[in-house]
């Protein structure tokens, strides 16, 4: 290797002495602590030089990622936005319950009450009961009153006592 860096760059071989005979010039405790410098030197550009870079680009890709995650489930659970109002039920509390119901596969059994019915589900998904009653308050001037959920065997259903009024 010394020969081929002594005839292709002569240069480079230049200076290979020089600095051979520099080092060679220093005392055995001279070396030992410049030695020790090359070292920390070395650890410091590597530690403050890649490590801690990467590291603080780890963490931000990481809060970016949290910061989209959140962002997209806020979309998601925000629905779809529509220009369009959706059609105002009227009549008896009863059969706007019922009529909302059928849309989303949910089957209830009604009872009147003051002001309003009492709807009883026996068995529904627990997502298309919250859309159920989110459309019947959005499409109706019927609100929740009272709502007792009760949890079945099979997961995500439900069975609903609920209580809509105006």
């Amino acid at each position: 290797m010394r020969d081929f860096i002594r005839t292709q760059l002569p240069t480079l071989d230049a200076g290979l002495s020089r600095s051979d005979g520099w080092w060679q010039a220093r005392t055995a405790r001279e070396r030992t602590l410049l030695a020790g410098l090359a070292v920390l030197l070395v650890a410091v550009v590597l530690i403050y030089g890649i490590v801690k870079p990467i590291q603080g680009a780890r963490a931000a890709a990481l809060a970016d990622i949290r910061t989209y995650e959140t962002l997209n489930a806020r979309i998601r659970a925000a629905g779809t936005l529509s220009s369009v109002k959706p059609q105002h039920r009227t009549g008896a509390p009863d059969a706007i319950a019922t009529q909302s119901a059928a849309a989303f596969g949910v089957v209830p059994s009604t009872s009147p009450m003051p002001a309003g019915t009492r709807v009883t589900v026996a068995d529904a998904s627990y997502d298309s009961l919250v859309h159920w009653l989110a459309d019947v308050t959005t499409t109706s001037d019927l609100r929740v009153r009272r709502i007792t959920l009760q949890r079945l065997a099979v997961p995500g259903h439900v069975s609903a006592q609920v209580e809509l009024g105006q």
